[in-house]
């Protein structure tokens, strides 16, 4: 791994890599407050100020279009809208369409999951539609960092991509387990056997999956290499894994018997919606895919049709599989295991679980490398900005990945995987990427609606009224859809506030931007219903979720504040005073040059 240089202590100019792999405390805390204990003292007393700065600070475009400059190198722009679709495809399809079809099918929706898949991709697309319009205008590795730092400021940014990290962290360990009880089916065993049982440790932690720790390393390999690499091996991968996924589809309707079907929905709406929310984790990944705006060709054509094309192919794809899987066997039968391999062994085709469960080797394989390049991207981005250490964002010249982010974070996802069951991960998943997509609909209204300097106070006040009636109406439904099963009362109230709101905000605010390359459609509508779907969402999520999401932010806040807050204080003003001087050399040398004209 390289170091960091620093030309200044408080931020960095550069980054550029010493030789040999010996890491310095400059190359994670080079910035002036952490210069000696006298400075880091006197930052801490600062923390109020420093925390309002930060609180009521945005970045800009440019700003996040210069912090590419960084890492020392430029990421290759290698990527087509044809890559994307199928690092979409790659990124979503694999562990939560074959573990998690059959579980909820037969605990929560019965042959209704179905419409569980569908509540939960419209989610998603309308969540993919912001995330395309930020990706186009702001085409860097950060994601919804980066949006966030724009629209909502620093300290809601970082709240929201600590939480993502985790999110990518628990699902790709998810998914390894996942891997390792694929590749037990296809050999014939059991789970249990590729696995060491450490009865020194706690229940649920001692399952120990050397199998899952291999398949991070090999897809470390593979993700620091190359991009491009990687877009082709995931290629490869897809291409397999969706020749299967025909064969599952078309082979279940040939053994399928509509009887199955009845009765459609056993469990009711809240069946269907807490089957949506847990389902919600099979489409988690797209998001990467937006990282990746940094390594496009062109992002203002590539990147709409790469991200909105793959999602609703596996919207489409997920409807059919879940369709088919309901009609093979009733849903009381199904296996919430391996349900697709035990299905076509129900029907009499024993021989179709083996090239089932190697084709779910394949969708997961893929899941991993496409979220271990998004995940690595999100790092380096925060990185940059010194919220964490500038050592992660180090990109590497010869590959032009960025090395240390992706190894750290397959690093965590590894130890994670070697030690936890997937029923715990399961537990820890979805809350944290519904508060993020949230939060981006939110942002791309702002990003509307508001510009500092053109929207007038009065615009400005509406648009804060009007945001907190469509989040507070939301919420208030899906504390009701909690807390009362056979009420209604609320919803009369709720539901026309957050329509009235939402009206109000398209009739009585101007839009003060316009997108120049590819924009949202109907806005104000459909970003505000991504924001009620994706909240009501969270309400079906159960409470040890919301107590893992709670501890996590506490620990954020806690970084933050020690931290991630002077680090990135001292960062910003260095590179603000660094702009002003510039711009002061800049007008000198007008004036020298205008003085020379006129001589």
């Amino acid at each position: 791994m390289g170091g960091v240089a620093e030309a200044n202590g408080g931020g960095s100019t550069g980054l550029t890599r010493r030789r040999g792999c010996s890491c310095t405390k400059d190359d994670f805390l080079p910035e002036e407050s952490f210069k000696s204990w006298g400075n880091y003292v006197s930052a801490l007393r600062q923390t109020p100020a420093r925390l309002v700065d930060r609180v009521l600070t945005r970045s800009t475009v440019e700003a996040e279009m210069e912090m590419k400059t960084r890492s020392g190198n430029e990421m290759k722009r290698t990527l087509s809208w044809w890559d994307l679709i199928w690092l979409g495809l790659g990124a979503v399809i694999g562990a939560g369409i074959f573990v998690l079809t059959g579980l909820e099918a037969h605990d929560d929706a019965g042959p209704a999951v179905v419409l569980s898949y569908v509540v939960s991709g419209l989610s998603a697309l309308l969540s993919v539609f912001c995330y395309t319009e930020f990706a186009v205008e702001i085409p860097v590795a950060g994601g919804s960092f980066a949006y966030l730092r724009v629209e909502l400021g620093d300290f809601v940014a970082f709240i929201a991509a600590g939480n993502i990290l985790l999110e990518y962290i628990i699902g790709g360990a998810a998914v390894a387990r996942s891997w390792t009880s694929y590749f037990a089916t296809l050999c014939n065993h059991k789970p249990e056997q590729f696995r060491i049982h450490a009865t020194s440790l706690a229940e649920g932690y001692n399952q120990l999956d050397p199998i899952a720790v291999a398949v991070c390393i090999v897809i470390c390999l593979i993700a620091v290499l190359s991009t491009k690499g990687s877009s082709r091996f995931n290629y490869v991968a897809s291409v397999v894994h969706i020749a299967v996924i025909l064969f599952i589809i078309i082979a279940g309707f040939i053994k399928s018997d509509t009887k199955n079907l009845t009765p459609f929905a056993p469990y009711g709406p809240r069946g269907v919606f807490r089957a949506s929310a847990v389902l919600f984790f099979a489409y988690v990944g797209f998001d990467a895919v937006s990282t990746m705006a940094e390594e496009t060709k062109n992002p203002g054509r590539d990147i709409p049709i790469g991200l909105v094309g793959s999602m609703v192919l596996t919207t489409a794809i997920y409807c059919l599989m879940a369709i088919a899987l309901t009609m093979m066997q009733p849903y009381t039968t199904i296996d919430v295991d391996a349900p697709f391999s035990t299905a076509f062994k129900q029907v009499g085709w024993g021989w179709a679980q083996y090239l089932v469960a190697f084709g779910a080797l394949k969708g997961m394989t893929s899941v991993l490398l496409v979220n271990s390049v998004g995940q690595a991207r999100y790092l380096t981005h925060i990185a940059r900005t010194h919220m964490m250490p500038p050592w992660f964002a180090i990109v590497d010249p010869k590959t032009g990945t960025p090395i240390n982010a992706t190894v750290i974070m397959l690093a965590a996802t590894a130890v994670i995987a070697f030690f936890t069951k997937l029923d715990i991960l399961s537990n820890l998943l979805s809350i944290s990427t519904l508060f993020i997509f949230m939060l981006v609909s939110v942002a791309l209204l702002v990003r509307r609606f508001y510009v500092s300097g053109v929207t007038t106070n009065d615009h400005r006040n509406k648009l804060i009224a009007c945001l907190v009636l469509i989040i507070g109406s939301s919420i208030t439904t899906a504390a009701y859809w909690g807390i009362s099963e056979t009420g209604w009362i609320a919803y009369c109230i709720t539901v026309p506030v957050w329509f009235l709101a939402t009206a109000g905000l398209w009739f009585f605010v101007p839009q003060a931007h316009k997108p120049t390359l590819w924009g949202v459609p109907l806005v104000p509508w459909l970003p505000s219903a991504s924001i009620a779907i994706n909240i009501f969402l969270l309400g079906s999520i159960d409470k040890d979720s919301f107590i893992r999401f709670l501890g996590w932010t506490g620990f954020l806040l806690a970084y933050y504040v020690f931290f991630g807050l002077h680090a990135s204080y001292d960062t910003a003003k260095f590179f603000d005073a660094k702009a002003i001087q510039e711009k002061v050399y800049s007008k000198v040398e007008e004036g020298q040059v205008a003085s020379s004209a006129t001589h």
